[in-house]
């Protein structure tokens, strides 16, 4: 629970301040130099003295962080985001649906709730909830890692400021922009369970059920083996470069817009501490950061519905899906299904959002 706090390091008094379980203030690049004859106090000389009686001179390289809180602190972000992600699917799952079948051209010509009161007729509420098994089952560690590595991408951005910057650039919280960067980071580890998730997701919600034709796929693991023995894992992480190109950019807005509305709503309700936010206000934080990332990411994600769920060889790669969506359906086509994804993203994002805050709370 410390906010602020003082430090004396070799008798030098070193403002700091804690944030995250980080404590700022340029320590991390400190030099402090140990001299024998060093014309410190009395107390910190004779400390040293009986410390380093044979070193005239040491040079040490003070590196202080929080170490225990700074790691409870990353396990917290890693289970409140995992509880957040869940959330997210449960409330946004039937709008994504609409949206990958809008994407792949499945339901032509059909408005989102259309296509919604069109899935349930035929398919009833558990065709709203086709293909949720794999965001569900890989949900938990997306959402865990994205917040986890949101959060050691601000540690990363801050120690490189400590090592490049000036004493006052270093003792600055994180600015936006850096936020920004941390948050982009934080889309590269999850790459790892996004695209074969993602693959699999898309082609058990293209698919259809009827009285004729029995689904190709039996679940989320006969569609993974299925994927698995025609094309071997290379077959099961098509579309890899596609969800980095949605999800680098798309985590920069995500976060970014959280940071940005949660620091404006600091001061309209004038609390110091972004902790002490009020739920709806997080609810708003939350919603607006979805909508932002879906209005950025959405051409990409487009792009890898069609190539993850099209034939093998159909397209020869990314540039290819792209030419062939522009030549047969125009500019245009980049943006489809964005009405479902806006509808999805504002309740889905501040399901987890508030989720996520309210998990992380909830343990200390």
């Amino acid at each position: 629970d410390v906010k602020d706090c003082r430090i004396v390091i070799i008798g030098r008094e070193e403002h700091l301040y804690l944030e995250g379980g980080i404590i700022y203030g340029g320590i991390y690049s400190l030099e402090a130099r140990i001299k024998r004859n060093s014309p410190l106090s009395t107390h910190h000389h004779k400390a040293m003295k009986s410390r380093q009686p044979q070193q005239p001179k040491e040079r040490r390289r003070v590196g202080i962080m929080c170490t225990s809180s700074s790691s409870y602190d990353l396990v917290k972000s890693f289970v409140s985001g995992g509880v957040g992600g869940l959330a997210a699917v449960l409330v946004g799952h039937p709008f994504d649906l609409v949206k990958v079948r809008m994407q792949t051209g499945a339901t032509a010509g059909t408005s989102v709730f259309g296509t919604m009161r069109q899935t349930l007729a035929s398919e009833g509420i558990r065709g709203l909830y086709r293909g949720v098994s794999a965001p569900i089952f890989a949900v938990s560690p997306i959402y865990a890692i994205s917040f986890w590595g949101y959060d050691f991408g601000k540690l990363l951005v801050q120690m490189s400021k400590s090592s490049s910057s000036s004493e006052s650039a270093k003792e600055a919280p994180l600015s936006i922009p850096e936020l920004c960067i941390a948050g982009g980071i934080s889309a590269l580890p999850t790459t790892a369970i996004m695209a074969p998730t993602e693959r699999i997701k898309c082609l058990l919600q293209v698919q259809t059920a009827s009285s004729t034709n029995a689904p190709k796929y039996n679940g989320m693991m006969d569609c993974a083996v299925q994927i698995f023995r025609s094309g071997g894992i290379r077959s099961l992480y098509k579309g890899t470069v596609l969800t980095l190109m949605r999800d680098v950019p798309g985590s920069i807005a995500w976060f970014g817009v959280y940071e940005v509305t949660k620091k404006q709503l600091v001061k309209w309700q004038g609390v110091e501490d972004p902790s002490r936010l009020s739920m709806s206000a997080v609810i708003v934080a939350g919603g607006l950061a979805g909508m932002a990332c879906w209005t950025v990411s959405i051409p990409a994600d487009v792009l890898k519905s069609r190539f993850q769920t099209a034939e093998e060889g159909k397209y020869r790669g990314v540039v290819d899906v792209y030419r062939h969506l522009i030549k047969t359906d125009g500019p245009g086509a980049l943006f489809t299904g964005i009405r479902p994804a806006l509808i999805r993203a504002f309740p889905a994002n501040a399901a987890c959002f508030l989720s996520m805050e309210l998990t992380k709370k909830a343990l200390g």
